[in-house]
């Protein structure tokens, strides 16, 4: 079972902070999905204390994205506006990857897994991934190994949009992990802050959470999954 968490910010830290506590008491890390600018501004000193202690504490560190900005091509079409990685060609992927590697090093949080914004990466991305030395990508559909090329498969599961809709997706949330979790499959479970503030969606992943361990479901983190064998062991 793998938990990520992104819109990771100032405005939601609070949020973050609380949901990292109540999965650590349940033995389950975070992976969390981190851009380094957010809305053109850089991330502030307590967002960037806190993810340093969580990530001393054991969870993931995962870059994600650069800014979040659409190319603007994009800023007509209906994916939410941040898609910022979903038809990028390779160059233009790899210069926003170096941009923003060099961006995370300054902050002193170097990290070689990726997770593009809304888990779209286009074939461009993926190659510039590689060229510029990531090691493991998780998008919409797996967890893909960029130095060997195995892919991980297993759909991620979040929440969708809209109070209407917000009871379905909560029950199909802590549905579908018990069902993955029953089969032996992978679970994956994708949080943003923004769903965090309405205790319907708080209190459905961590449902899933516990009904993904009650079925004996394994709880790592992203790079932990495509870490060598050896490695695990040791």
């Amino acid at each position: 079972m793998l938990v990520s968490l992104s819109g990771i910010n100032a405005w939601t830290l609070d949020r973050g902070a609380d949901l990292s506590d109540e999965l650590a008491a349940r033995g389950v890390p975070l992976s969390l999905l981190f851009a380094p600018r957010v809305a053109g501004a850089g991330q502030p000193r307590p967002v960037l204390s806190w993810v340093r202690e969580r990530r001393a504490a054991g969870d993931a560190l995962l870059q994600h994205g650069y800014d979040h900005a659409a190319a603007p091509r994009e800023r007509t079409i209906v994916i939410r506006k941040r898609a910022e990685f979903a038809t990028l060609p390779t160059h233009e992927a790899g210069l926003r990857l170096i941009a923003a590697g060099a961006a995370m090093e300054r902050l002193g949080l170097e990290t070689d897994g990726f997770v593009p914004p809304r888990w779209l990466a286009s074939p461009g991305t993926l190659v510039a991934l590689r060229r510029t030395g990531f090691s493991m990508c998780a998008d919409l559909v797996g967890v893909r190994d960029l130095r060997t090329g195995a892919v991980h498969r297993g759909r991620v599961q979040g929440f969708g949009f809209g109070e209407r809709t917000e009871p379905w997706w909560c029950f199909a949330l802590v549905m579908g992990a018990a069902r993955s979790a029953r089969r032996g499959g992978m679970v994956r479970l994708a949080v943003d802050t923004a769903d965090l503030a309405r205790s319907g969606p708080r209190q459905a992943l961590l449902d899933a959470v516990d009904i993904a361990l009650h079925h004996g479901a394994r709880a790592v983190t992203y790079p932990e999954l495509v870490r060598p064998r050896s490695a695990r062991v040791a």
